[in-house]
């Protein structure tokens, strides 16, 4: 519940203006995701409002769709006795990005609206009623995936929830 309603108001209030230029853009974008592929673990942090200070641990398995460019990262996150299911899953469609965490804003979730991606980074628009946020998923190497959350308060994006996510193997060693 206190990750839930956490990343409900984290996970979108930002308007994140971002573009590519489409000659490469596939290919950059192509690379991140097949990056992501494989078992994800590590800890994270509320680092504001409400449940500051509030620690966690999460476990994601990535996968990229065999039709569209995009990924899904699917697992949960646990805070002592509590686990909550995660899920996110984004797509590239047209000129932009659309998606959702858990199940979306007409649920309990939030909506992916936009984003931008490169070979190192992406970075989400993300939506919920009047909250507007931002995800930046970031590869900080081939092994270790940062991913901090962060809202609109007022005009300044503030970060809410940081993860530091160490890769437990490839999609490859799945198979």
């Amino acid at each position: 519940m206190i990750l839930r309603s956490m990343a409900v108001s984290a996970l979108a209030l930002m308007p994140v203006a971002a573009t590519v230029a489409p000659a490469d853009a596939n290919d950059r974008e192509t690379r991140f995701f097949s990056q992501i592929e494989g078992k994800w673990r590590g800890p994270g942090e509320i680092v504001a409002g409400k449940y500051k200070g509030t620690k966690f641990t999460c476990e994601f398995f990535g996968e990229t769709p065999s039709n569209k460019l995009g990924m899904t990262l699917d697992g949960g996150c646990r805070v002592g006795l509590f686990s909550q299911k995660m899920k996110a899953t984004v797509k590239r469609g047209g000129r932009g990005y659309t998606g959702q965490f858990l199940d979306g804003a007409d649920g309990e979730g939030l909506d992916v609206i936009a984003g931008s991606v490169t070979p190192s980074r992406a970075v989400l628009t993300l939506k919920r009623k009047q909250l507007d946020g931002a995800m930046l998923a970031r590869l900080a190497s081939k092994n270790q995936l940062n991913i901090t959350v962060s809202v609109t308060v007022g005009e300044t994006l503030v970060p809410v929830i940081g993860m530091k996510l160490d890769r437990v193997n490839s999609l490859a060693e799945n198979r």
